[in-house]
């Protein structure tokens, strides 16, 4: 372990929830580095707190512990656990589909059920409802802190238990690509994709080609147009749409200083298909 704690959760940061959990991780170990990876998950949204670990978890130390507090099960039979990646890293978390990306993406090596009568805060009284703090804090700062091994976390399980939420892979057939919109960039509304950069090249898709977007949820149309696909904003005017490769080396859809998701009603998850193809002339 090398002392780092990352933590996420759909707590927002206007109440003492998130403090409280930085303070249990102190208590345990005062040199413990804690840092947000984001607080704003939409509140009960498994699937972008999935997305958001996926997003960041690569970027970081090996033996760097995450915790993750997506939780709208907390009390209920669902089992909290710590999952460790096959790159080496921790994530400690329910086991209610935030590990989807992760384990579809990296890979999951192993994964241990948190034994409640050790790791859990002694103080914390028959509360059932904030695990964050009593749980998952504890045992996070316990963890990366070398106070508790992996193995000290609690019995091992089958990585078959881990709850997956649905996912779509992204396809090209006669050079048409089909895909979903897995999240927002959130602050700016452009649309982030699981189309593989690899698979415009497959279907000979080049910069500076002029493509149709096809956006839907189930049967609903939401957008079709043509689209350029740019390297950067650069390469549209301001309010035009573009197409390009986001940060993660998958396909974006953007407006040039305007919110895509905002101007056409977008949302993501597996029900939000898109399809690129050349305009046919």
């Amino acid at each position: 372990m090398n002392n780092n704690l990352v933590i996420q959760t759909d707590f927002g940061k206007s109440d003492g929830a998130v403090n409280a959990m930085y303070g249990v991780a102190v208590s345990v170990d005062p040199s413990i580095r804690i840092y947000d990876l984001t607080h704003d998950i939409p509140p009960y949204n498994v699937w972008d707190a999935s997305y958001r670990l996926f997003q960041s978890i690569s970027y970081w130390p090996e033996g760097t512990v995450f915790i993750s507090v997506v939780d709208p099960g907390v009390g209920t039979k669902r089992l909290s656990v710590v999952a460790k990646t096959k790159e080496g890293h921790y994530i400690v978390t329910p086991n209610n589909g935030t590990l989807t990306h992760i384990h579809h993406s990296i890979g999951i090596k192993e994964v241990r059920v948190i034994d409640e009568k050790i790791n859990r805060l002694p103080r914390s009284g028959e509360s059932y409802t904030f695990h964050g703090r009593d749980v998952y804090a504890f045992t996070g700062a316990r963890l990366a802190s070398g106070v508790i091994s992996f193995e000290e976390v609690g019995p091992e399980v089958d990585t078959a238990k881990i709850i997956a939420l649905p996912l779509t892979k992204a396809e090209t057939n006669e050079g048409r690509i089909t895909g979903n919109i897995d999240i927002l960039d959130v602050r700016f509304g452009n649309l982030w994709t699981n189309i593989d950069r690899e698979l415009f090249h497959e279907a000979d898709f080049n910069y500076g080609d002029v493509l149709e977007v096809s956006i839907e949820n189930n049967t609903q149309k939401k957008y079709k147009n043509s689209i350029v696909f740019g390297r950067s904003f650069a390469d549209t005017r301001l309010g035009e749409p573009l197409l390009f490769v986001n940060s993660l080396d998958k396909l974006g859809v953007a407006i040039n200083q305007g919110s895509f998701a905002k101007a056409y009603q977008i949302e993501t998850g597996s029900d939000w298909k898109i399809t690129i193809q050349k305009v046919i002339k």
